[in-house]
């Protein structure tokens, strides 16, 4: 069983920042890829970034430049810090987490969510 639990988010106006953080619990064995998507109202959940445990980095265009992820092994931790944010980064985010548990299962599992507004 793993767990997820995502801190962070809210209420910032447009070209302010915000950290989202999320931290894995459980019967974690490894983690192979950590990430966050979001979905904005009437819209489909998209991707936002990804962090594989080589440290790989991947980034969704339009966030390219201004969101950083980085994780912290040891605590099985994801963060996403958000920068020069704009209106239409307004949405809920989730964190992704993918590995193996000490059972030798395989999971791939979501965060609850949490909202961020960007709005003046």
């Amino acid at each position: 069983q793993v767990q997820l639990v995502e801190s962070g988010g809210g209420l910032v106006q447009p070209g302010g920042s915000l950290p989202l953080s999320c931290a894995a619990s459980g019967n974690i064995f490894s983690i192979s890829v950590m990430a966050w998507y979001r979905q904005a109202p009437g819209k489909q959940r998209e991707f936002v970034a990804r962090i594989t445990s080589s440290d790989s980095r991947d980034y969704e265009d339009s966030v390219k430049g201004r969101f950083t992820i980085s994780r912290d092994n040891a605590k099985n931790v994801v963060d996403l810090q958000m920068n020069s944010l704009k209106v239409e980064d307004t949405a809920v985010y989730y964190c992704n987490v993918a590995g193996w548990t000490t059972d030798w299962h395989s999971f791939d599992d979501w965060g609850q969510g949490t909202q961020v507004t960007v709005s003046s």
